[in-house]
């Protein structure tokens, strides 16, 4: 077995190896502490730094200023399927969602369940090849927020613009996209993502709140549920994901290092067209799920004509070193989720695999 495989997996997903070198340099010995960041009482001076760090270099790395908070919490995404409507969703008001995939729907069925919902705008019966354009978007008279999952990791479709929601609140789960390219982040006012997937480890998620937003959020909660708990102990409130959110910090400081979300995009780019150019010229032996103008930069999503030549793909890939390609359960297929830490060498080996295993086959 290689040093290091390339591994396509949805999540959790590859990390950038000079983040692990450097935690791995640091995990007996944190700055002359004399014990790991796994150890270290979230009280203390030294993870303080830590988690301050962290805060400010997202807000830098995703351009956004002082009016937005950064939360480190616990639960993932799916806990925040419930947080938004707990803290947002009023009796009196309806929370619109726009479906557009597995996640977008449980997001949904969770509002559902605290209060009012409307479906503002959904692609189901395309079986989620496509992105709703903004005329497709009917918002309620009485709507709480706007609710939308700005890239779908199972069907690899993704929002090129955001949509406009007026003086309604902009809400987006952006697990398996956030920080890839450069986006009118400011729009949203509340964004949230597991870190899975391009971020750090499982374990915690991150939450970027306006403070316009924070200061409607419901005051009758059990603290854990309250954002406004979160924000005013700085995510400190109960003793959070110290590690995971350390290897965050790390990962923020390569992106930084790299030259931000302008060069990130540029990279991410070149990565999807390698992959997208072979489907797109291998004369129907490779059929991609979503339509082109749709297209995920960090899912790409496609069939082999046969369900065992699929089959036979993975065997083979995974023998050279491509692992984690199989296409979630409910679409089948292949999938290789090439997001910011994917080096452009797996893309260009994946892509060779690919031309190489049509002309075999």
């Amino acid at each position: 077995m290689p040093y290091r495989i390339f591994n396509f997996n949805p999540g959790p997903a590859t990390l950038p190896l000079e983040v692990l070198e450097e935690a791995r340099d640091e995990m007996l010995n944190y700055r002359d502490t004399g014990i790991s960041v796994m150890e270290m009482s979230h009280r203390s001076p030294e993870f303080e730094e830590i988690i301050n760090s962290a805060q400010s270099l997202f807000l830098e790395v995703a351009e956004l200023s002082s009016e937005h908070q950064v939360l480190f919490l616990q639960g993932g995404a799916s806990l925040q399927f419930s947080m938004v409507p707990f803290n947002f969703l009023t009796p009196d008001a309806t929370a619109d969602y726009i479906v557009t995939g597995s996640f977008a729907k449980k997001a949904l069925q969770e509002g559902a369940k605290i209060g009012k919902t409307n479906i503002a705008a959904s692609n189901d019966s395309n079986n989620y090849t496509a992105i709703p354009r903004q005329e497709d978007i009917a918002l309620s008279s009485n709507s709480a927020y706007l609710h939308l999952t700005t890239n779908n990791t199972i069907y690899g479709t993704q929002w090129k613009y955001v949509p406009e929601s007026g003086s309604v609140p902009l809400i987006a789960d952006m697990s398996s996209d956030i920080l890839s390219r450069k986006m009118e982040m400011k729009k949203f006012d509340l964004i949230y993502a597991g870190a899975q997937k391009n971020l750090g480890p499982a374990g915690v998620t991150v939450v970027v709140i306006s403070t316009s937003l924070l200061e409607q959020a419901s005051s009758s909660l059990p603290p854990i549920l309250s954002y406004k708990t979160h924000a005013e102990n700085g995510s400190l409130y109960n003793t959070p994901p110290c590690f995971p959110i350390y290897i965050v910090k790390l990962v923020l400081e390569w992106l930084k290092k790299k030259g931000g979300l302008a060069a990130v995009q540029e990279a991410n780019e070149k990565k999807a067209h390698l992959l997208y150019n072979v489907i797109d010229k291998s004369d129907g032996y490779y059929t991609g799920h979503a339509v082109k103008k749709d297209r995920s930069e960090m899912n790409v999503t496609f069939h082999l004509p046969e369900e065992q030549l699929e089959k036979e793909f993975l065997d083979k890939a995974s023998s050279e070193g491509l692992i984690g390609l199989k296409g979630h359960r409910s679409v089948g297929g292949i999938r290789a989720s090439i997001y910011n830490a994917m080096p452009i060498e797996g893309c260009e080996t994946l892509a060779q695999f690919m031309k190489d295993f049509k002309q075999k086959h």
